[in-house]
């Protein structure tokens, strides 16, 4: 089981914006709504900054900066308003009884993903934690999919891919992964099918149905 993070199994969409907004209104800048970076996220930091940034502010140096600025904001209250979405501990533990081994794979820097998994998703504990790593292309991009699965000693084929974006389930999907799409995530169900999620589900138990059933007929 490859989980995506954020949208996914936490709802870290309060911190994300009040961290970039802080850092926009430092300089200035229009702050947004926190609605609003539903569509900003998921696609790394630097993205996010640059969706959040005016359009006449966008040159990569400002880019740059202002990326630094909100990684420096983000370590302050990454976990200050963050939470577990309900019914995923639940989910976690019962992954866990029932012996399937688990990753989160995301497109956060690779020190918060792993310190937001330590904190907030305790008591378990994951076979892997990956985020964003220097000369390891972001999601969609399969490698660092393929990557996992292959530490983990399970063939492509045999791992389940969850996520609440298109990015999730076009990185499943090119990794030949079986792809499921969460409802209760960053983006909504419209997203999920246009972008060939091959399961839809609307509460994490039901994640456990999928992906139980299925090994069980293997």
């Amino acid at each position: 089981m490859i989980f995506d993070l954020d949208g996914t199994l936490v709802d870290s969409l309060a911190d994300l914006a009040d961290s970039m907004n802080e850092v926009l209104a430092a300089y200035g800048h229009p702050t947004h709504p926190e609605e609003a970076y539903r569509l900003f996220v998921g696609d790394g930091l630097a993205q996010l900054v640059e969706r959040a940034l005016p359009a006449d502010a966008r040159q990569n140096d400002v880019v740059e900066l202002f990326t630094r600025r909100m990684s420096e904001a983000y370590s302050r209250r990454q976990t200050a308003r963050t939470r577990p979405y309900p019914g995923i501990p639940e989910l976690l533990r019962t992954l866990a009884e029932r012996g399937l081994r688990t990753a989160i794979l995301s497109n956060k820097p690779d020190g918060p993903a792993g310190e937001i998994a330590s904190e907030l998703l305790s008591p378990h504990v994951f076979d892997r934690v990956r985020g964003a790593r220097p000369g390891v292309p972001l999601k969609p991009d399969p490698t660092a999919a393929l990557e996992l699965a292959s530490e983990l000693a399970t063939e492509p084929a045999g791992c389940a891919f969850v996520g609440d974006s298109e990015i999730d389930i076009r990185t499943g999907l090119a990794a030949g992964m079986l792809t499921i799409g969460v409802t209760w995530g960053f983006r909504d169900e419209d997203e999920l099918v246009a972008s060939g999620a091959q399961r839809i589900v609307r509460h994490p138990a039901e994640v456990f149905e999928i992906v139980g059933g299925a090994a069980a007929s293997r």
